[in-house]
């Protein structure tokens, strides 16, 4: 149950600083952000294996950059699912799914969390 927590926390953590650093990724409240954060947390656990494995054939004739697409459109789905979260475009979920990608694992580093 700790772990859960902190990667909840960790997760919170990156997607407000997506917020802050990103013009094109907006929450309107902090309750937005953290629901955001779970359901972020549920689709990168279920629904992206899948679509990394559906997208294998393009990923690996792109070198691996077609995993930024996926991991974007993961994003753009967390958005659509919950009220409050908003992203401008499919771009800035590309961007934003980068941040909190970077800003989760610089915290699991710090923090001397495992990933």
């Amino acid at each position: 149950m700790a772990r859960f927590l902190v990667q909840w926390l960790s997760t919170a953590i990156a997607l407000w600083v997506a917020d802050w650093i990103l013009a094109g990724i907006h929450f309107s409240s902090t309750t937005a952000l953290l629901v955001a954060a779970i359901v972020l947390g549920f689709i990168n656990a279920t629904v992206r294996p899948v679509m990394t494995i559906l997208t294998l054939p393009i990923t690996i004739v792109t070198l691996g950059l077609f995993y930024l697409v996926v991991n974007g459109v993961a994003f753009l789905l967390a958005a659509a699912l919950v009220p409050g979260f908003t992203v401008d475009g499919f771009w800035w979920s590309v961007l934003g799914a980068l941040v909190v990608s970077v800003v989760s694992w610089f915290i699991g580093m710090v923090g001397g969390a495992e990933a």
